[in-house]
């Protein structure tokens, strides 16, 4: 057992407020703190992109038994819709049968996550941002602006969970032999809405992810429990398709008539929401160390920033909570030994993650239409369905496993270089699904050795 702490979590989020149900399951007093106001008390819109919890931000929740009050806000996706220009509707699986992805909306899941942490006794203090830590003191200084007279607080440990921008961090990166990289990608997001029809059903296919692949950019929609879908659109800033070039309500109306003709009329607000929502960016942040001694560390965004395209953001920063707590419960009270082994088993990790969220945009946007990777991915589900202890597809080790993401980056390299040369085929095509192209993966396999960083 540990020894009850007076603890501060830096960030009401996702991950601030997982944390603080953990902590306060294990006796520890814990504050936390937001400038924000407590968003239950406001509307919580305009910049979202709906959330896809899989099997590691499901196990985090189980742990501290709050999976079945989070079930309840979450819509069951087993498949990618895929929308193309002058095509039929078609469908890819996500998984085995059985297996999905659950669409949350992230203000919806904010909201109950804060609940259910001040029912496990945490203290939340919002409108008080932390303008400077010390990082020696573990004490923090707060104020609603910067100009007002701050208060300080000093506490045992502090965590950073306030986000890709931490303020926390930003105190850290001052410490010698900080190492720390930002990347933003060329690509923005807008959010748009598709209500729900006036019976309250939904318009689109309720159980999946939509997807219109354009290539240099793309609209995506996640379903809501109250009929609507939360769309995302995603394009350069700059360049001839670009949030840049849509500068008036004719352009946008256009735009969207010739890209995405079957679902402009189901947006009534296009203009309206185009116009009003921001323009968000994307970015990719990496740092380490993650701790500092034993009393200050950060956890979720605040370590390592992703963007979207895996949908495993919220999943990896509620991992790295269910993963500092089963370090607790192996070194006690030596807070110490916990923190420089969360930071080094986690940060491969993440970086791996990063890597992949990366990747998986280009094939969102630009393979989901393509007819040489759908023929690549039905070769790949036929071997693994009749092989799966030889081959997991790459999505389903991250997506469907809690097997480390470094593991699931080595492996799928791995694959991929095997699929390239099941791909050169010449008659690929007409024998996919032959003997033949399965004895041929199984003698790649032997060959080709396996990836050994994780072991």
């Amino acid at each position: 057992m540990q020894e009850s702490k007076n603890i501060a979590v830096v960030g009401s989020g996702l991950v601030g407020s997982l944390l603080a149900i953990y902590l306060r399951n294990r006796g520890h007093e814990v504050d936390v703190y937001d400038r924000r106001p407590d968003i239950r008390t406001i509307e919580f819109s305009g910049r979202s992109i709906n959330l896809a919890m899989s099997l590691r931000g499901w196990l985090a929740l189980e742990e501290v038994g709050v999976a079945e009050e989070v079930k309840k806000l979450a819509i069951r996706m087993d498949k990618r819709a895929i929308h193309l220009p002058g095509k039929p509707l078609y469908f890819q699986p996500y998984g085995k049968e059985g297996e999905a992805i659950y669409s949350i909306s992230r203000g919806v899941l904010n909201k109950k996550m804060i609940t259910l942490a001040e029912k496990a006794g945490a203290r939340f203090i919002f409108e008080s941002k932390v303008w400077d830590v010390d990082l020696d003191e573990a004490a923090i200084h707060t104020g609603k602006s910067e100009n007002e007279s701050r208060m300080s607080a000093r506490y045992d440990h502090i965590f950073g969970a306030d986000g890709a921008f931490s303020r926390v961090r930003h105190k850290m990166q001052r410490q010698s032999r900080f190492n720390y990289a930002q990347e933003f990608l060329n690509t923005g997001y807008k959010e748009l809405t598709i209500p729900a029809n006036a019976d309250g059903s939904h318009k689109l296919e309720k159980h999946s992810l939509h997807i219109w692949p354009r290539g240099a950019f793309m609209l995506i929609a996640l379903p809501n429990l109250d009929g609507s879908f939360t769309c995302t659109l995603f394009m350069p800033f700059e360049g001839a398709h670009s949030f840049e070039s849509l500068d008036s309500d004719i352009k946008v109306q256009q735009f969207f008539e010739k890209h995405f003709p079957d679902v402009v009329e189901d947006i009534p607000s296009l203009l309206k929401e185009f116009f009003r929502n921001p323009t968000s960016a994307l970015v990719t942040i990496k740092c380490f160390p993650w701790a500092y001694s034993d009393k200050v560390a950060l956890v979720g965004d605040s370590a390592h920033a992703i963007v979207p395209f895996y949908g495993q953001g919220m999943n990896a920063g509620f991992e790295d909570i269910r993963v500092l707590n089963n370090l607790m419960n192996v070194h006690e009270n030596d807070w110490h030994s916990i923190f420089r082994q969360y930071e080094s088993e986690r940060k491969p990790n993440t970086d791996a993650i990063a890597e992949l969220s990366f990747r998986n945009f280009m094939e969102m946007s630009t393979k989901t239409a393509d007819p040489q990777f759908i023929l690549r991915k039905k070769i790949e589900g036929r071997f693994a369905a009749k092989h799966p202890d030889k081959w997991a597809p790459l999505y389903s080790r991250v997506t469907f496993s809690e097997r480390p993401y470094a593991e699931a980056l080595a492996e799928g390299d791995r694959q991929r270089a095997i699929m390239d040369r099941i791909m050169e085929i010449k008659n690929i095509a007409d024998i996919w699904d032959s003997e033949e192209v399965e004895q041929r993966i199984l003698g790649l396999l032997e060959t080709t050795v396996p990836a050994e960083m994780w072991k």
